[in-house]
């Protein structure tokens, strides 16, 4: 068995790509077994915990839509390439992404950490809703599979924000300055959303090894 512990943030591109890309690897290696473990990460821990309107987040960070066209465009087009719809043009908040994080923390008490992940994946990326809202975060944890009373007490509890915490600080000793960042075993790191065959390479040298063992 080969874990996989995938640093991550729900508001990342590159994060959704980089993990569709190991999928799709791992796809081609069907006899491969693989424990995947989501990493907290912010990319903006300093977030206002209301967020900030896109728009703002867009001039701040890119210095105007415009600018941010050709990036925009690119990931778009990449994402077709994976079965993803980037609509960047439906956004309108830029989140904290604590609440999110959490969420998946308790997801996965239930086995359900992927599969609420790629639901705010797609919330946020093509459906553009509001992921500090918590009755969104709610509607998206029940199409994840989670029960909505649950995740709405959980959400308000206020549990989990050191587990996410404590994530934010292991990354920043092993140096992770960027998500997307995996992991393999302990032994291999692959940063950002590399492409399809680094992933082969990754998982093929392990295979490797637990047959020499």
């Amino acid at each position: 068995m080969i874990r996989i512990d995938i640093f991550a943030d729900v508001v990342c591109p590159w994060c959704y790509i980089g993990e569709k890309r190991l999928q799709a690897a791992l796809n081609q290696r069907p006899d491969v077994q693989v424990e995947r473990h989501w990493q907290p990460f912010q990319l903006r821990p300093e977030m206002p915990a209301e967020g900030v309107d896109w728009q703002q987040f867009v001039d701040e960070k890119f210095g105007g839509m415009e600018k941010a066209g050709d990036m925009f465009s690119h990931v778009t087009q990449i994402g077709e390439e994976l079965g993803i719809e980037f609509r960047f043009d439906r956004m309108t908040r830029a989140p904290n992404t604590v609440d999110a994080q959490r969420l998946i923390l308790f997801a996965n008490t239930r086995d359900l950490e992927w599969e609420t992940a790629h639901a705010l994946y797609y919330a946020h990326f093509t459906t553009g809703v509001d992921l500090n809202d918590i009755d969104t975060l709610v509607n998206i944890a029940t199409q994840a599979g989670l029960e909505p009373d649950e995740a709405r007490a959980f959400l308000e509890s206020g549990d989990g924000l050191e587990v996410v915490q404590e994530s934010q600080q292991v990354a920043n000793q092993l140096g992770i300055s960027g998500v997307p960042y995996f992991i393999f075993n302990n032994q291999f790191a692959v940063s950002g959303a590399q492409p399809v065959e680094i992933f082969l390479q990754v998982l093929d040298q392990l295979e490797e090894q637990v047959a020499a063992d």
